[in-house]
Order: structure tokens, then C-alpha cells, then sequence
């Protein structure tokens, strides 16, 4: 990579960062009317996650390293808290997780290949024969590795909305699960500080990861219950 011009990788970069977001923005809108929410009130919240998304990525990014950037989990939970005082701000009342779940996988397979092409994000030294030299040496790719592990996630969640066996708002928090669990995985490859043996990353995902599986039990337990429920007070 250190081969091609800095102003060409960052132009790459810029044009697969706008491409990601309105990738993301469109495959929210689609997903969202294709569970019958109205267009318009679609396309509010849709962009009211992308500019959540972004505070939210650019600000932890700035609280966890003093440096400008942006960060993955601060955009997911920026965007997550924007999606919520939309939907308050338009009294809707339907989870809106699940079309922002796949706007988020969506949006960082793409998004990944702008941080190649910036060269930001990138993986420890290696010697594997897929490796690719940059900032001085032979390393491993890991941000084409992130951009893999959210086409399999995007991949996961697509075969589980076919199945429609979940309740409104779970494939949301498989996502998130899957966030945590890949993102976890991938941080050993990264050329990133640890402390006591894990990034601080890794430790934002194990909390992230604990936090989306008991909302996933307790939101497929409460719909399990719901018949029951129903069937009682009948």
C-alpha cells in the first residue's frame, strides 16, 4: 500500500467513507419500509442515525486517545441513542434496531475499505503471505479482515430476517453480539496498546458483547412469553 500516492489512498478512502454511509442511510430506508414503517419517517431516522453515528464515532474516538478519528463502537452507540429520540421526537413506538443492524453491517464492509486505503486501523507485523506492507513493514490486514467478519454478519442477519422466527428488535442485538465477538477477535491482529493482555477495544466488546446477549435472552423470552400472557387474561 505504501506504494500508491498519500493523496490517492486518501481520496480512495474518502470516496468508500461516502459510499459506506449512504449504502448504510439506503439500506436502513429499505429495510424499514419493508417492515412497514412510512418512507418519510424512514428517511428521517435513517439520517438522524448517520449523524448520530458520526458525533458518536468521532467523540469516543477523541475521549479514549486524544486524537481525531473515528471509532466503530462510538458510532454504533452514538447512532443507536440518535435512532431513539427520533423515534420519540415521531411518537413511533416500533423497534427500529433491526433495519439500523443491517445499515451498520452494510455500512462497515464498505467503510473498511476506506481505512485500508488510509492506512489507519492497521495490523501487527506478520509474515503470512497475505500480508500487506505498509507504515514500514509487512502486516496484517485487519481493517479487509473487519470489512469480511460484517459481510458474514450482514450475511447472518439476512438468512435470520428470512427466517422470521425473531422478535422486532432481536437481530439488532445479534448483531451487536456478533459486533462484539468478531471485533474481539480481530483486535489481537491489530497494532494497538494493551493493557493487562487486551486493547481497549477488546474490553469495550467484552462489555458490549455481555450487554447484547442478555437483551437478546430477555427480549426472545418475553416474546416466547407473550402467547401465554395473552392466553391467561383471555
Amino acid at each position: 500500500m505504501e506504494a500508491v500516492p498519500t493523496t490517492t489512498r486518501f481520496a480512495v478512502a474518502a470516496v468508500a467513507y461516502v459510499v459506506a454511509f449512504g449504502a448504510g442511510a439506503g439500506v436502513f430506508a429499505w429495510v424499514a419500509r419493508r417492515r412497514g414503517i412510512g418512507a418519510y419517517h424512514a428517511r428521517v431516522i435513517a439520517a438522524a442515525g448517520l449523524f448520530g453515528g458520526l458525533v458518536g464515532a468521532g467523540l469516543v474516538q477523541l475521549v479514549v486517545s486524544a486524537e481525531p478519528g473515528r471509532t466503530l463502537l462510538g458510532g454504533v452507540g452514538g447512532g443507536w441513542i440518535a435512532v431513539i429520540l427520533a423515534k420519540r421526537s415521531f411518537g413511533i413506538r416500533r423497534p427500529m434496531g433491526d433495519p439500523f443492524a443491517f445499515a451498520l453491517a452494510a455500512g462497515e464492509a464498505i467503510g473498511r475499505i476506506g481505512c485500508f486505503a488510509a492506512g489507519c486501523c492497521y495490523g501487527k507485523i506478520a509474515d503470512v503471505a497475505w500480508a500487506v506492507h505498509d507504515h514500514g513493514a509487512p502486516r496484517h490486514p485487519t481493517q479487509l479482515y473487519a470489512s469480511l467478519a460484517a459481510l458474514a454478519t450482514l450475511g447472518a442477519i439476512a438468512w435470520l430476517e428470512r427466517r422470521r422466527t425473531l422478535p422486532d428488535g432481536a437481530i439488532f442485538l445479534v448483531q451487536g453480539a456478533l459486533l462484539c465477538a468478531l471485533r474481539f477477535t480481530i483486535e489481537f491482529f491489530r497494532d494497538a496498546p494493551s493493557y493487562g493482555g487486551l486493547t481497549t477495544a477488546q474490553y469495550a466488546c467484552v462489555a458490549g458483547f455481555a450487554f447484547f446477549a442478555w437483551r437478546l435472552s430477555a427480549t426472545v423470552r418475553r416474546a416466547s412469553d407473550a402467547p401465554a400472557v395473552a392466553a391467561a387474561a383471555a
